[in-house]
């Protein structure tokens, strides 16, 4: 065994130093967005190869794998799992080790020596953790692959090989040194060999959570994970996963919120005093009282000095919020709107059993999933749903924020509120996603909200039928919940009703919808395409700001964050990423492209496509002339009448929304007046979170 294992590494190695090398060359960046996959990982030489070998891998885990991982996941509790795993990863000290006195860190191998021994005697064997838990000494994740990096190996062509999945030369010698430098590899006997089974089985259960988000996402699975596994090698390799990284930053917000903290407090008194002097002044009819709030937020925090309180009915008064967030500690509007990811409630989650056990039965796992046939010739159309005991319940229906299938866990957490203020819930995904097109007829392009409105219409009202005639549920009304362009969709489907109901009595919430979408679509290009004012060492920052998202994530549930460690700059780095790849998966879909054949033609003209492109590719052809056509039909202008006459809707909006503009906000208050409440803070969908939103949801659903 030992033999082999040296030969198995000696070979890795002489394959990774032989191979080309691309990732750590400075690429030109030749087209409108850059290509990340191949930034880090240089052409995909291999493609048809590795397509064929990732949907073998898809299918071996779905059919051998994950069968195995779910028996486990439900014999063994979380906790076993999370211990089991400990003491695994306390056996590998060797490779950490190693690795760190290579690269000539011997500040880090130090640090793992302690904690070796740490949790070798207090932790029962690396069971526990009391290096971090009792003495705050933080792990150092290295391995063997970090130091062949370090030695300026090369990482080679991206490789898809049977099991391991995403690889290269120097991550395949990297793991064979790895495995040369694992104690439990040299030791065999039956028992242990049982024992090993387990210890791999556990280890690698973690990667079905990934797995299953990447399989049900993304149109394309293997451009998603060649991007993950690009950048991530990447990160490591620059040990750009140190914590220091994001405790620097984290630093700094806190010191400029402690600047701004001063100013909040004389904001409040100053609002407070004046809201006083307002009221004694006014009839108290508590219909027409209206909440009296700052005049304009500016990035970095309040500006006082423009604070003016005045009456919405006066002539000359500027727009107003109807809630201020005083303590928000605004940064800019691009990170504000990232603040969605502090959008959490308890309970969705909490579970005994890891989510692949089938004796979990936390509210995230007791939704389920159903569909319904649109179109005989296409796929059905999957939804999610949990209903309540009482069949005459309320129902909401979610339609989520654009490229947002069924498994966004925003929906989740929304399906929860409803869920627990007595409703039952179906959640939909975007009509602009990958998954609704193929249920749709194939001339179908999403984009056009009036038209979306009415396939969105035809498919919740399909679902009702279905559940009713399943569950015989008879709810006594329906709301209808939309955020961001899914808002948008959900007014456009109120104006139907409001002019021909037939879906029964809704009500639409919608929340930060685009006043005017051609407007919010070259908003969205425009921060997509800030990359280009800087492209110098683009790679590199793009790491460390995804590095920052890594770690963020790792410490969301074991530290209260209330901001993001994020500048200006980076927060359009990921929003951009985020709405191009929303955009790649749409387009993948409707030119029919295959998952299992070379696609780098596709992707090189997708790199060169905005959302503006689509829509004059898409949108504007068959029935415009030009983009500014379509742009009347594609805003809330359109349906004024709807907004100025019908009572049986409510939107939330924030001042600071950077896919509107005052103007906009000013002519929606007009159409809809008290039934548009404007935030002081928190840019587009980022007040989600705020305790003041989530009441006043309550209270509207009641």
């Amino acid at each position: 065994m030992l033999k082999y294992n040296k030969a198995l590494a000696v070979f890795a190695v002489l394959l990774c130093l032989n191979s080309f090398s691309y990732a750590g060359e400075t690429t030109q960046i030749l087209t409108k967005y850059p290509d990340y996959a191949e930034a880090y990982l240089g052409p995909d030489k291999c493609e048809n190869f590795n397509r064929k070998m990732f949907a073998f891998n898809l299918k071996l885990n779905k059919y051998a794998v994950k069968p195995i991982h779910t028996v486990w996941a439900s014999v063994m509790p979380k906790y076993g799992i999370e211990r089991i795993q400990s003491a695994y990863t306390n056996i590998e000290y060797p490779k950490r080790v190693i690795s760190c006195l290579i690269q000539k860190d011997f500040k880090a191998s130090g640090t793992e020596t302690v904690r070796f021994l740490t949790n070798t005697t207090l932790g029962l064997g690396g069971l526990f953790d009391p290096a971090e838990k009792i003495f705050k000494i933080k792990p150092v994740d290295e391995n063997m692959e970090q130091a062949l990096s370090k030695c300026n190996v090369k990482s080679g062509p991206y490789l898809v090989v049977p099991i391991l999945s995403s690889t290269s030369p120097r991550g395949l010698a990297g793991k064979a040194l790895d495995t040369a430098l694992n104690p439990t590899v040299y030791v065999v006997t039956p028992i242990l060999a049982m024992i090993k089974a387990g210890l791999t089985v556990n280890r690698t259960s973690y990667i079905q959570p990934l797995a299953k988000m990447v399989e049900s996402t993304y149109a394309d699975p293997y451009d998603i994970a060649k991007k993950f596994y690009g950048i991530q090698t990447h990160i490591k390799c620059a040990n750009l996963d140190r914590k220091e990284i994001l405790d620097n930053t984290i630093t700094e917000i806190n010191e400029q919120a402690d600047e701004n903290q001063s100013d909040i407090i004389n904001l409040s008194e100053t609002v407070n005093n004046t809201t006083e002097n307002v009221f004694n002044n006014k009839k108290e009819d508590s219909n027409d009282k209206q909440t009296l709030t700052v005049s304009e937020i500016i990035k970095g925090g309040t500006n006082i000095d423009n604070i003016i309180l005045k009456n919405y009915n006066s002539e000359n008064s500027k727009l107003m919020a109807d809630m201020i967030l005083f303590d928000y500690n605004p940064q800019c509007p691009v990170v504000d709107a990232m603040r969605t990811a502090l959008f959490d409630l308890p309970g969705l989650n909490d579970s005994m059993w890891t989510d692949l056990s089938i004796w979990n039965r936390s509210f995230a796992k007791r939704i389920k999933t159903s569909s319904v046939n649109i179109v005989p010739e296409r796929e059905n159309y999957k939804y999610k749903y949990i209903l309540q005991k009482d069949r005459t319940a309320p129902v909401a229906i979610i339609y989520p924020s654009i490229g947002e299938g069924i498994t966004s866990y925003h929906s989740v957490v929304l399906a929860k509120i409803f869920y627990d203020e007595g409703y039952s819930v179906i959640i939909q995904g975007s009509h602009f996603q990958w998954e609704f097109v193929k249920s749709m007829p194939e001339e179908y392009k999403p984009g056009i909200p009036s038209q979306d409105a009415e396939y969105l219409k035809t498919v919740t009202s399909k679902i009702l039928n279905s559940l009713q005639a399943k569950y015989n549920i008879q709810p006594k009304e329906k709301v209808i919940f939309g955020t961001s362009f899914g808002a948008l969709t959900a007014l456009f489907l109120g104006d139907k009703e409001y002019k021909n109901n037939s879906l029964g009595n809704t009500k639409i919430i919608a929340v930060c919808p685009p006043v005017e979408l051609v407007y919010a679509m070259q908003q969205v290009d425009k921060n997509t395409e800030e990359w280009q004012k800087n492209p110098d060492d683009l790679k590199n920052r793009t790491a460390v700001t995804a590095a920052k998202v890594l770690q963020l994530y790792n410490m969301k549930d074991s530290v209260e964050i209330t901001a993001l460690p994020f500048s200006e700059e980076e927060g359009k780095l990921i929003t951009g990423f985020i709405m191009h790849q929303k955009l790649s998966d749409l387009v993948f879909t409707l030119e029919n492209n295959s998952k299992c054949k070379k696609c780098s033609d596709f992707y090189n003209a997708m790199n060169n496509m905005s959302y503006n492109d689509y829509a004059v590719k898409y949108l504007v052809k068959d029935k415009y002339q030009s983009i500014n056509d379509l742009n009347y039909d594609a805003s809330l202008h359109s349906i004024s009448d709807y907004l100025q006459n019908s009572k049986n809707y409510k939107i939330y909006h924030s001042l600071d929304d950077y896919l509107t503009n005052s103007k906009q906000l000013k002519q929606l208050k007009q159409y809809s007046g008290k039934k548009t409440i404007l935030l002081s803070n928190g840019s587009h969908l980022g007040f989600l979170y705020r305790s003041e939103f989530i009441d006043s949801l309550k209270k509207t659903l009641h």
